[in-house]
């Protein structure tokens, strides 16, 4: 049992580590939203096929409702506006960014009706992450010659606060009982919608299938395959049978894979301001979540951008 564990817990860590370098690729010829609606509209229907053949039963009226509002928002909200921004940020600092999820969580947990009120170690953890995220992203005195596209930041900040606000929602709504079939609802939902903002607002008349690259649906289909498939199902597992402080440390791993990955096999730079960041963000969430391994549920942000 212990090798399944750390098997499924390695997939974990480097699939979902994997899919912002594999996001850049997609999103250099396909269009952001259109990619995006792509894959989860497959990975959803495969999903739910797969459970319904396994006995799970259907998602009901009131199930199908909630599980387009958490896909909407992280989906839609969260891995649609990833996959915006990483037309012009690094696929690296993308998940950084994403990766101070867990600070957006506590503040939307606090900030909900009878939600959780952060202990005074959590807020000293706060600040320091987000002195992390502007060093990051701030002033040009930081910028190692390396300036970012502040609306794409913006972007993946708003898809952090949205991906945290859709995980908060998730934890007391009505979706179906098992992870893998919500899951599903979920991409099936998201997908739809990130096609309809797709039809809504890209610029078809620039786009040509003809023009889409190898590069980009061989990402694609290892997004769809791996990303959402293989990431989703290993994370259910774990879920189910290993302890929830061990699955919860994807949060830390993530983004460093991420940032490796893309220094390695797409030459994203990797400066002494983006190690630097590295190591105060992930080092804030670990010292938030480490005064309350209770409160630390992956279930309540599983994986989004992944």
């Amino acid at each position: 049992m212990k090798a399944k564990v750390w098997a499924a817990l390695l997939a974990v860590y480097l699939v979902w580590g994997s899919t912002y370098l594999m996001i850049r690729f997609v999103v250099e010829t396909l269009p952001p939203f259109l990619s995006a609606g792509l894959r989860f509209l497959v990975s959803g229907a495969i999903l739910l096929a797969w459970r319904r053949l396994a006995g799970d039963a259907a998602p009901t009226l009131r199930q199908w409702r909630s599980a387009a509002v958490v896909g909407i928002m992280l989906l839609l909200g969260g891995n649609g506006l990833v996959c915006w921004a990483e037309q012009t940020v690094p696929s690296g600092v993308a998940a950084l960014i994403i990766g101070a999820v867990p600070m957006f969580l506590v503040i939307a947990d606090a900030l909900r009706p009878n939600g959780v009120r952060p202990t005074l170690r959590v807020l000293v953890g706060l600040v320091i992450g987000f002195m992390g995220i502007y060093l990051l992203v701030g002033p040009s005195v930081f910028a190692d010659g390396m300036p970012l596209n502040m609306s794409g930041v913006a972007a993946l900040l708003l898809a952090s606060l949205l991906w945290a606000l859709g995980s908060i929602y998730s934890k007391t709504a009505d979706l179906p009982k098992t992870a893998l079939m919500t899951t599903g609802a979920e991409m099936l939902a998201g997908g739809f919608a990130l096609l309809l903002v797709s039809v809504l607002s890209e610029n078809w008349q620039l786009f040509s299938i003809a023009q889409v690259s190898t590069d980009s649906w061989l990402a694609l289909a290892y997004l769809i395959g791996f990303g959402s498939m293989v990431g989703f199902a290993s994370y259910a597992w774990l879920l189910q049978n290993a302890p929830i402080p061990l699955v919860a440390t994807y949060a830390y791993v993530n983004p460093l894979v991420a940032v490796f990955l893309g220094n390695w096999f797409a030459q994203e730079p990797l400066t002494p301001r983006i190690l630097s960041a590295s190591a105060i963000i992930i080092g804030a969430i670990i010292f938030m979540n480490s005064s309350q391994l209770s409160r630390a549920k992956p279930a309540a942000d599983r994986g989004a951008s992944k």
